[in-house]
C-alpha cells in the first residue's frame, strides 16, 4: 500500500475490537452506547491522582472536544481527531497512497491511524502536564517528576480507553463515540449551567428572593443564556432540515424509487469538530511558548505568535485572535461585547473587538477548508455518490443509466453545497459562541447535528430491511 506497507506488522497486532459476528439489535445497540457514555462520565468526573480539584482552563475547547482539564480524559477525543485529520491530509495530497475501497489497504489505514492516535495520547498528554503548568496536589515520593510521570500515564490512558470505546460504538452501538462524547459533554455542561443560573450566587432564586424593583429585569439577564440556548437549537434544527432532493428510480423495477437528499449542511458538524480539534492542539502548542524569550531590541517577538498571561490563558499575539471567544453563562454578554469594544490586547495594544472578526474569518476559513476535504476523502464527492448509486442499480428518471450523467447532476450541486453548508457552521459557531449559550453555540451545533444524525441513523435501521447500501440512499 504504498508508503504505509512498512507499518502492516505493527498495526495487525495492534488490539482491536472485535466485529460482531451478527448485526446487534436495536436494544444491544441502545445499552452499549448507555455502558460506553457511562463510562466516558466516570472519566469525565474523576480527577487524575497527583491533580488538584478543579484544575480548570481551556472553558470552550474543553466542552467541544469531551474533554475536562484535570481529569482522566483532559485531552479528550483531541489525540484521535487529530491523528484522523494528519492521515487524511497525507492521504489527500497523496503523499501516502491508499485505495480506501480496498478492505486490506482500508484495515492498514484505520491501524496506522489508531498507532498515531495512540501516540498523540502520549504525546498530547506530556505537553499539557509539562508545559500548561497544571496545580499539582499531593505530591507522590514527594517528587514532581513522578508525580508529572504518572498524571501523564492517566491522561494518556484516558484518551486510549476513549479511543477503544469509540470502536465499541461504531460497531455495537449507534453512531460514533466520537459523537456520542461530545454530546454527552455539551449536554451535561447545558444541564450544569441551567442549574448554576438557577440556584447559584447571583442566579434567578437569589435575585427573586431580594425583590425590588429591578427584580424582573435582573431575572430576565439571568436567562439570557438560556433564551439564546434555544434560539441557537431553533435554527441549527431548521438548517439540519434544508435540503435538495434529487429524484431516483431503479433501472430494472419501474416505478420504485425514492430520493437522494443533499442536505445544505452536507457534510453535518465534521468541518466543526476537525476545527475544534486543531485549535485545541495549537492552544497546547501555545502553552510551550510561555517560558521562551526572543528579544529584538526590547521586545520579545514570541509574544507576536502568542502571549499567555499568568493565569495560563492566550491574551494576545497570532494565536490568540484565531483562538475561540468563549462568553461564558455567568458573563452578561452585553458588558462582555461593551468591554471588547472599549479595551486593547496587553501587549500588542491592538482592539479587542478584532478579536471577533479575525476568529470568525479563520474559524470559516477552516471549515471549508475541512468541508471540501472532507467530501473528497470520505468519498462523498460527485463522482463517488455517483458510482455508488450506479452499484445500486439507481438513475436519474429520464436519464440513461449511466454514473458520468448522474455525476454532472450532481456537480451541479455538491461543491456549491459542501462550500455553503460549511460556511454557514463556522459562521454560526462564532457568531453562538458571542451569545454566551449554554455548553457554547458550537457545543449546541455539534450536539444537534449528532442527535439528528443518531435519529436518522436509528431510523434507518427500523425502517428498511433492504441492502444497507440501498436505504443509505433513499433515507433523508
Amino acid at each position: 500500500m504504498g508508503s504505509l506497507d512498512f507499518l502492516r506488522p505493527i498495526t495487525s497486532k495492534l488490539p482491536e475490537v472485535a466485529s460482531p459476528k451478527y448485526p446487534p439489535a436495536l436494544n444491544e445497540r441502545l445499552i452499549w452506547t448507555a455502558l460506553a457514555l457511562i463510562a466516558f462520565f466516570i472519566m469525565y468526573n474523576v480527577t487524575a491522582v497527583g491533580v488538584q480539584e478543579n484544575a480548570g482552563g481551556l472553558d470552550f475547547l474543553q466542552i467541544v472536544t469531551a474533554s475536562k482539564i484535570g481529569s482522566l480524559i483532559t485531552t479528550g477525543i483531541g489525540p484521535i481527531v487529530l491523528a484522523s485529520i494528519f492521515l487524511q491530509l497525507f492521504a489527500g495530497a497523496k503523499i501516502i497512497n491508499v485505495d480506501l475501497t480496498n478492505p486490506e489497504e482500508k484495515a492498514t489505514f484505520h491501524g496506522v491511524q489508531k498507532l498515531l492516535a495512540l501516540f498523540l495520547s502520549i504525546f498530547e498528554a506530556a505537553v499539557f502536564v509539562l508545559f500548561s503548568k497544571i496545580a499539582l496536589g499531593t505530591l507522590i515520593f514527594g517528587s514532581v517528576a513522578a508525580t508529572q510521570a504518572f498524571v501523564i500515564v492517566q491522561i494518556a490512558l484516558g484518551s486510549i480507553v476513549l479511543l477503544f470505546l469509540d470502536e465499541v460504538v461504531s460497531k455495537y452501538g449507534i453512531g460514533s463515540g466520537i459523537s456520542l462524547f461530545i454530546a454527552g459533554g455539551v449536554s451535561y455542561s447545558i444541564v450544569a449551567g441551567f442549574l448554576l443560573i438557577i440556584t447559584g450566587s447571583g442566579g434567578v432564586i437569589e435575585d427573586l428572593g431580594a425583590g425590588g424593583a429591578n427584580a424582573l429585569s435582573n431575572v430576565l439577564l439571568d436567562l439570557t443564556p438560556v433564551f439564546f440556548t434555544i434560539l441557537v437549537f431553533a435554527i441549527v434544527v431548521y438548517a439540519e432540515g434544508m435540503k435538495v432532493e434529487i429524484p431516483l428510480a431503479f433501472d430494472r423495477a419501474r416505478g420504485l424509487g425514492g430520493r437522494f437528499p443533499i442536505e445544505f449542511l452536507y457534510v453535518s458538524n465534521i468541518p466543526v469538530i476537525l476545527a475544534s480539534a486543531l485549535m485545541l492542539n495549537l492552544q497546547f502548542f501555545s502553552l510551550t511558548l510561555r517560558d521562551i524569550s526572543l528579544k529584538i531590541g526590547e521586545f520579545n517577538i514570541i509574544h507576536a505568535i502568542g502571549y499567555v498571561d499568568a493565569g495560563g490563558r492566550l491574551a494576545d499575539g497570532l494565536l490568540y485572535f484565531i483562538s475561540p471567544i468563549y462568553v461564558g453563562s455567568q458573563i452578561d454578554v452585553f458588558t462582555y461585547m461593551g468591554a471588547m469594544l472599549g479595551t486593547t490586547t496587553p501587549i500588542l495594544a491592538l482592539p479587542q473587538v478584532l478579536h471577533i472578526f479575525t476568529y470568525t474569518i479563520f474559524l470559516m476559513g477552516l471549515c471549508i477548508i475541512f468541508g471540501v476535504f472532507w467530501v473528497e476523502t470520505a468519498n462523498m464527492g460527485p463522482k463517488a455518490v455517483a458510482e455508488q448509486l450506479d452499484k445500486s442499480g439507481l438513475q436519474i428518471p429520464g436519464f440513461r443509466r449511466d454514473p458520468r450523467i448522474v455525476e454532472k447532476v450532481l456537480e451541479r450541486y455538491i461543491p456549491t453545497i459542501t462550500i455553503l453548508g460549511s460556511a454557514f457552521v463556522g459562521l454560526l459557531a462564532a457568531l453562538a459562541d458571542l451569545t454566551g449559550a449554554l455548553g457554547t453555540g458550537t457545543g449546541i451545533l455539534l450536539t444537534v447535528g449528532i442527535l439528528y444524525k443518531m435519529y436518522e441513523d436509528l431510523r434507518s435501521k427500523q425502517a428498511f430491511g433492504m441492502n444497507s447500501a440501498i436505504s443509505g440512499f433513499l433515507e433523508g
